[in-house]
């Protein structure tokens, strides 16, 4: 790729955990990504136009206060509404391996559940955006 990954990680709703999020944004920085924190409390509209505004190639969402099935299948089906559907879109954080499937089916592109290593999300992101741009 011959700019950085854009990457919009963010927090919905009420969870206010940040540990993990700040980690995965530190290994994502010093893998040469552009890293863009939209902070606490967010609602699925915001972090869609967030995405939007800031032409992001992934967006990066943490739940660790079990909101992951209402909030992260209603960004991906925002992002579609408004013709943002190129946008990569990753969870993880406290995700019961149940709900896993049925994140993938609505949209996810894949779900990062706690203790995964840093190097193992930069390693996808690198090879999904270098996989993206062989097709264009």
């Amino acid at each position: 790729m011959a700019r950085p990954i854009r990457v919009l990680l963010a927090k919905l709703g009420l969870d206010a955990h940040t540990i993990g999020i700040n980690v995965i944004a530190q290994a994502m920085r010093d893998a040469g990504m552009e890293v863009i924190y939209s902070g606490l409390r967010q609602t699925p509209e915001m972090v869609v136009n967030a995405a939007i505004q800031e032409g992001v190639d992934v967006v990066g969402m943490s739940s660790l206060s079990a909101a992951h099935m209402r909030h992260f299948p209603e960004v991906v089906r925002q992002l579609r509404e408004k013709g943002a559907d190129d946008i990569l879109v990753i969870g993880g954080g406290v995700i019961p391996e149940e709900d896993e499937a049925e994140l993938l089916a609505a949209g996810l592109d894949q779900i990062f559940t706690m203790g995964t290593d840093t190097r193992e999300i930069v390693r996808y992101l690198q090879e999904r955006m270098r996989e993206r741009e062989e097709v264009s």
